[in-house]
Formats: structure tokens, sequence, C-alpha cells
């Protein structure tokens, strides 16, 4: 017979009144915003049923026709959509690579400033962009690829090229455009949650490395990227969903004309459907939808199976 019988009740933590007094304020606020999520996220939702209907506006969201799957099997035999999936995929894939490698990259040589004033200027300086609008962001873009305009005046003076380029007469220029113009606006921005976590790294490690010899390049390769990882992998989740939310400002704005074939994305099928069909426009956006999701849980799994951190 044990000497000590364990048959103590386990404790249990219980909310009283006092509690629930104590932290009203706390739950009146939670509370708000739980309300404003159902308004606002769920509730719209139920527009979703236009993608099965023939919807008509006369005819409300009840009483129009049930077509079941008819404008998904129209979304997939249209060769329309299966390009502007295929753009929005490329320009997804393309900007996140760039964004990613761009902010990982500015993150770390500015976290090797020593002078803290520049250091400070540098940063404010580069996610400044990141509040202009798209409107803004495209008139300088359009400005600096002009026939006469930036980039066209420093090619030729460097003797890279010997005659000007019509960047916006050719389609094969577009994507990359898009990938530097999202760079260019976002990449200081993007750094920032970098840069919280390279001065979270213990200094002692750089210390004993330096003490051992390393210069730099080896205390980044061997403490800086290994210490930011996990806060990688999480954004890299994170993000892996927008690839299908390539854009639809820029798009919208510089892609007009010949450059339309590699231009229109989902966002911009969208409208240009939902306008005159809101069924197709619904199956649409609740394609994109699914399709976020779907990669979003993929990437998770894998790195849950490879022991890197993830969402959930």
């Amino acid at each position: 017979m044990s000497l000590i019988e364990n048959d103590a009740p386990a404790l249990k933590s219980k909310t009283t009144k006092a509690d629930i007094k104590r932290q009203s304020i706390l739950l009146i606020i939670a509370g708000l915003y739980v309300i404003y999520g159902i308004v606002f996220y769920y509730l719209p939702l139920l527009g979703w049923i236009m993608a099965f209907q023939n919807y008509k506006p006369r005819d409300g969201l009840f009483g129009s026709e049930f077509v079941g799957l008819k404008w998904f099997k129209f979304l997939f035999e249209d060769k329309t959509f299966l390009r502007v999936l295929r753009n929005t995929l490329a320009m997804g894939v393309i900007n996140l690579v760039a964004t990613t490698i761009t902010a990982i990259g500015f993150a770390i040589l500015l976290s090797e400033v020593r002078n803290v004033l520049g250091k400070k200027i540098v940063q404010t300086i580069s996610y400044l962009p990141h509040f202009l609008s798209w409107i803004v962001v495209t008139s300088i873009v359009r400005d600096a690829f002009a026939t006469k305009g930036m980039i066209n005046e420093l090619l030729l003076n460097l003797h890279i090229i010997k005659t000007p380029i019509s960047y916006f007469m050719e389609t094969k220029y577009f994507w990359p455009i898009v990938a530097i113009s999202n760079v260019w606006k976002e990449t200081g921005w993007n750094a920032i949650i970098y840069l919280a976590t390279i001065t979270a790294i213990d200094p002692s490690l750089y210390e004993a490395a330096a003490m051992d010899g390393a210069g730099r390049w080896q205390k980044i390769k061997n403490i800086t990227l290994p210490g930011i990882r996990s806060t990688i992998i999480i954004l890299l989740i994170m993000n892996i969903g927008n690839v299908i939310n390539a854009g639809f400002e820029i798009q919208y704005l510089l892609g007009l004309g010949v450059l339309l074939p590699v231009s229109q994305t989902i966002d911009i099928y969208v409208l240009n459907y939902g306008m005159s069909n809101f069924s197709l426009g619904t199956a649409a956006g609740i394609f994109k939808t699914f399709v976020s999701m779907i990669l979003i849980f993929t990437f998770n799994y894998i790195a849950k199976k490879t022991g890197d951190e993830r969402l959930f």
C-alpha cells in the first residue's frame, strides 16, 4: 500500500464573478471585435450562394435559380480564366521570392551597420514607399521605365544597350517590372520583422564566434541566418497564401494594350465579369480563396513534417 495516497482532486481553474468584473472592460472590447468579425467577415459569406445560382438581382439571393457547379465548370473551360490564373500564379511566385530575399538581405545588411544614426535614417527612408498609394507608385514606375526615362538613360550611359527599350510595348518585361515595383515599395517594411528577430539573437554568440576568428560572412551564415530561420518559415507560410493575390492596382494601371495577355489577374477578371455576371465573379473569388487555403495548409504540413516552426 502506498504511503502517500494521491486522492486529492485535481486543481481546476474556475472563472469567478470577481474575475469577470475585474476584466469586464477587456471582455467588452473583445466582444466588440467578435461582433465586428461576424458582421463584416462571416455574414458576407452568405453571398457565396451566388456562385451556385443564375443570380439575378431582381430575384434576390434566395429566389434565383440554382445551377450547381455550372459556373465553376465554365471557369476551367474558359481560356481567358486559365490565362489570368497563369498570370496570377507567375507574378505571385515572382513577387514572393523577390520580396522575401530582398527583405532578408536588407535586414542582414542593415543589422551590420554600426552607426546608429545612419542605420535609423536608412531604415526610415526604406519603409516610406510602403505608405505611398499604388497610383503614385505606378506613376513613378511609368516615368522611370519610359523610353526617355531614368532606366533607359542609365543603361545607355553605361553602354549596356544601344537604343532605348520600350518596356511597356513588350510583354516579356511586364512581370519583372511588377516584381521590381513590389521590391521597391515593400522591402523596407518587410525587413522590420527580420530586423527585430536579428536584434533578439544573443550577442554572446557573435562574441564567441569573433574569438574563434569568424568573419562577418561566417557570423551571418552560422548565427544570423539560423537565428531567423523560424521567422522566415512562419512568414513564408503566411505569405504563401497570398501567392494567388498577385495584385490588382499595378496590373490594372500599367497592363494596358499589348500587355493585357500577361497583366490580367484573377482580381481583374472578377472585376470585369463580376459587374455583369455576379455568379461567375463569385465563383472565381471562391476558387481564389480555396487555393489560398490549400497552399497555407500544405506548406504548414510540410513545415510540421520537417520539424520546423509552423502556424498551427
